[in-house]
């Protein structure tokens, strides 16, 4: 198994961990700064998060610069980010820090953006990532990071910069979704 693939393969090993830490009582203790608290816990979750989901970029880049593009690496690298940001998005709401429908949103666009790239695949066309499906990456996971870190450091000066990156989140991802299938609705079969 090359490098750009074990890196994958650990992104999605780092999954359950993060879920862990952000779902279970390990009762670490907290973090405090002045009138702000944050759970050991999810200090722990943050990082790996973050570890994981800059390993994003860095496979890919691997394997494009290596030239060891792999049909499991192709298979994987999406598997990989999906199950990340679901199971966090699952546990955000777990926690109370995120409405469902936000979940439920992200999770679905998620998925049929996935079902219309298999149906590419059985056409023999490969869909590539666009320009607004790699900025929906982003503020997806600057929203995860803002409702991990609850808030801070804006919570200090009463900004509520966690509803804004929910709201852009949603908004840059069914914008993008919509795009995504707008753009490739000639692989989209129509009965008449």
């Amino acid at each position: 198994m090359n490098l750009a693939n074990r890196i994958t393969l650990a992104r999605i090993f780092l999954v359950p961990i993060v879920t862990i830490f952000l779902l279970v009582r390990l009762d670490l203790g907290q973090l405090t700064i002045g009138e702000y608290s944050i759970s050991y816990n999810q200090v722990c979750a943050l990082l790996l998060f973050i570890i994981a989901a800059s390993t994003d970029g860095l496979d890919g880049y691997i394997a494009r610069k290596r030239k060891i593009v792999t049909n499991l690496g192709k298979l994987l690298d999406p598997l990989a980010d999906k199950l990340l940001m679901a199971a966090v998005l699952i546990a955000l709401v777990e926690m109370g820090k995120l409405g469902a429908w936000v979940a439920i949103i992200i999770i679905s666009r998620e998925w049929a953006v996935t079902g219309l790239r298999q149906v590419a695949l059985l056409e023999g066309a490969v869909l590539a990532a666009s320009k607004w499906g790699k900025w929906k990456t982003a503020v997806q996971i600057t929203m995860i990071i803002v409702l991990l870190l609850n808030n801070f450091p804006f919570n200090f000066i009463d900004l509520r910069i966690d509803l804004v990156v929910v709201w852009a989140a949603v908004l840059i991802t069914v914008y993008s979704g919509v795009d995504y299938f707008l753009k490739n609705k000639n692989l989209i079969p129509v009965s008449k």
